[in-house]
């Protein structure tokens, strides 16, 4: 039997060396009204733009993923085995929900074209460029792109902490599941109050509004 203890809090070393990641809350996955929307996902838009806000303030790279697949389905690959075609490009599918609408100073990986934020974008350079240790996780889908983002910065040697009321699964069930496995030796699985003393961004400035004059950084 393995005995490892859930992943602790004590994972994260240095604090100030943080990004807050927000994988794919874009149209297709988060509107009731799309194809494969996420059930419970328009209910984290308040959370992760209040959590966002807070890591704006302390300094903290935000950076969102997007996925999108050409028109074609040329990138498509055996998703299509899965699910219906999904976030084309030149439609609105892939672009951010309103309501976490990228701010001033934040960053886009665009052309995600695998459930993997890694897999064939910038992200990993970005991050090195601007010499991030830890990731904070929020966004869709839990069990799908969430947890296969997490487990490639696991072992890209990212320390990594899942934001439990700030992510959504295509059902309650794969929710806990995805959350369970990551808890063992990929991510520190808390909550956005956890996070906000962790990280340091204090009960109040993760719930306030606002933002930076920072440049916009959209990566391709």
């Amino acid at each position: 039997m393995n005995d490892v203890p859930p992943v602790g809090a004590g994972i994260i070393v240095d604090p100030t060396r943080t990004a807050f990641l927000i994988i794919d809350m874009q149209n297709d996955f988060v509107l009731p009204e799309a194809q494969i929307s996420t059930p419970g996902a328009m209910d984290l838009i308040p959370t992760i733009a209040a959590f966002a806000d807070g890591c704006r303030k302390r300094g903290f790279p935000v950076v969102y993923t997007r996925e999108m697949h050409r028109p074609g389905l040329e990138d498509f690959g055996i998703e299509g085995c899965f699910e219906p075609p999904h976030c084309l490009e030149g439609t609105a599918g892939p672009d951010i929900v309103a309501g976490l609408e990228p701010q001033p100073g934040d960053f886009v990986i665009s052309r995600k074209r695998r459930y993997d934020a890694f897999l064939g974008t910038e992200l990993d350079l970005l991050l090195r460029g601007l010499k991030v240790e830890n990731l904070i996780f929020a966004g869709v889908c839990t069990d799908i792109c969430v947890v296969n983002s997490v487990m490639t910065a696991r072992n890209l040697d990212y320390r990594c902490y899942v934001l439990r009321d700030a992510v959504d699964a295509t059902s309650p069930a794969r929710q806990e599941a995805a959350l369970l496995c990551l808890s063992h030796v990929f991510a520190r699985v808390g909550d956005t109050a956890e996070a906000a003393e962790l990280f340091g961004l204090g009960p109040k400035r993760a719930a306030v509004s606002g933002g930076t004059s920072r440049r916009l950084g959209l990566i391709g």
